[in-house]
């Protein structure tokens, strides 16, 4: 569990139990004006989402206007924002006095207190309110000028006399119970039912490890509390005809709007339906994740094209042909992470390496495992292109040799890898793996299993100057026998050195 649950916890139990003591305490004034304050409160539907700003400064602890102005002080934050979405120093903007860590270096700075915790770094804090009470689901701060001050957020009740009971606290218990517990649960009580049933809390939901138990009546009796599901994982579901398309369709048209990653690896009831429904029905959708699906047929791919906000893209072992994914690279630029492993359909992996090269400018992954026909030229086009790559896998590819410079080229060309596979090139020689460790720094998993031509010599140069590297892979290398893991064992512990022989 992480370490923040327990503190969010008593927090909320430490502000109910204070807020409850003081209503019972209270005199009659006090008493007439929480009737007042419940009176003028409005209970919205649970599944309504609303935008607003902040309605009202209550307190802060500093600011660096005058108190008399409207400069630079944190009056600012109330109502519409005025100045953003324009950039630098402008005095319409809540600014506080102290920045930085040069105030704890001045000669009046004080000692901390002992016991506090490594965590608390604030300096400063504002407390905002807003017109409706609501469950958050999402917090924009516009910062138009040094930002990153805000380190932490936290939302309790305006109303100190709410007799409601501490839903917060409820939400929060509940967002670690799995799926089927919440299902149990919600058959209680109608409180509980309530909670169960919030779509808060199916804004990330996987089905995967149920797989075997989803059907159309699931996704039918799932529906009503996934209306603002952002995450979606429904790999190796509905096989054998327990997922149909019509029902796969009936559950995005409502649950679709606000996905922006869904995984359907091994759905084998996806057909180009499917397909064209996720991309009509999905507009914010960022990740997908077909691996496997390889029922799908190659000119439905096509569509995947419409999504131009897609930053991951997994298409390995899938029957995408040469034109659809042309078409994909050229449309989806925002593309990071491309995985095309043992995509047998391709005809001409050049053509699509000089198309990324071309394109897709924020590429930092790319899978091309078991590409049969790329070769120098695409790497050339590649390495040109696509400089922000960190992973590149491209082993098991026949048609790469490294007499060609290709994978010189590699890491002079792309100083930011941090993980590269070469599994099974033969050629993979001594002057590669120099190139890697005078270029390419930051390695931290290299895969050179197979090859011949690379000696010991060479890899104590590249663990001397990797100093992250933790995977390296050199089973069935020749050179390298049980002795010299032995030896850099001993020199480099901090890496783990993978070493198979056959037998």
């Amino acid at each position: 569990m992480s370490p923040v649950f327990p503190m969010l916890t008593v927090l909320s139990m430490f502000y109910y139990m204070c807020l409850r003591r003081r209503a019972r305490t209270a005199t009659r004034g006090e008493m007439n004006s929480r009737r007042a304050l419940e009176s003028n409160t409005r209970a919205l539907p649970i599944n309504v989402e609303i935008v607003q700003y902040a309605k009202e400064v209550l307190d802060f602890s500093s600011h660096y206007g005058s108190e008399n102005s409207m400069s630079y002080t944190m009056w600012n934050l109330a109502g519409i924002p005025n100045v953003y979405p324009s950039s630098g120093d402008f005095t319409q903007t809540a600014v506080f006095r102290t920045y930085g860590t040069w105030w704890e270096h001045c000669p009046s700075a004080r000692s901390p207190f002992q016991r506090t915790p490594p965590a608390f770094c604030s300096q400063d804090y504002v407390e905002l309110a807003f017109e409706e009470p609501v469950y958050p689901t999402a917090v924009h701060i516009l910062e138009t000028y040094h930002p990153g001050a805000v380190v932490r957020i936290l939302a309790c009740s305006a109303n100190p006399y709410s007799q409601n009971p501490p839903a917060e606290l409820i939400q929060l218990i509940l967002s670690h119970l799995t799926v089927p517990d919440l299902c149990r649960l919600a058959q209680t009580c109608k409180l509980l039912y309530q909670h169960c049933c919030d779509p808060l809390q199916y804004i990330h939901l996987s089905l995967q490890p149920y797989w075997a138990r989803i059907n159309d009546a699931s996704l039918e009796y799932l529906q009503s509390r996934c209306t603002l599901i952002q995450w979606l994982n429904l790999s190796w579901t509905g096989n054998r005809g327990a997922i149909s398309v019509s029902g796969f369709s009936r559950f995005l048209k409502v649950c679709g709007s606000e996905l922006v990653r869904l995984e359907l690896s091994c759905g084998h009831f996806l057909n180009e339906t499917c397909l064209e429904v996720i991309t009509e029905l999905c507009p914010n959708l960022q990740e997908l994740n077909l691996s496997s699906c390889d029922k799908i047929p190659p000119q439905a791919f096509n569509h995947i094209a419409k999504v131009g906000s897609l930053k991951r893209l997994i298409l390995y072992r899938t029957k995408v042909e040469q034109t659809a994914l042309l078409s994909i690279l050229n449309f989806c630029s925002e593309l990071q992470h491309l995985s095309l492993g043992s995509c047998v359909m391709i005809e001409d992996y050049d053509l699509i390496a000089s198309m990324m090269g071309a394109k897709c400018k924020k590429l930092r992954s790319l899978d091309l495992w078991r590409c049969k026909n790329i070769t120098e030229n695409g790497i050339a086009e590649l390495a040109s292109g696509c400089q922000l790559l960190e992973e590149l896998d491209l082993g098991w590819c026949p048609t790469l040799q490294s007499s060609t410079g290709c994978f010189t080229n590699l890491a002079r060309r792309l100083p930011n890898l941090q993980k590269l596979f070469l599994t099974a090139n033969r050629s993979v020689c001594d002057s590669d793996i120099e190139e890697l460790a005078a270029n390419c720094t930051r390695l931290r998993q290299l895969d050179i299993l197979g090859t011949r031509m690379v000696s010991p010599a060479s890899l104590r140069k590249l663990l001397e100057s990797c100093k992250d590297l933790s995977l390296l892979d050199v089973s069935f290398c020749s050179q390298i026998d049980n002795r010299v893991v032995l030896e850099l064992n001993a020199n480099f512990p901090n890496v783990f050195i993978k070493k198979s022989f056959t037998q």
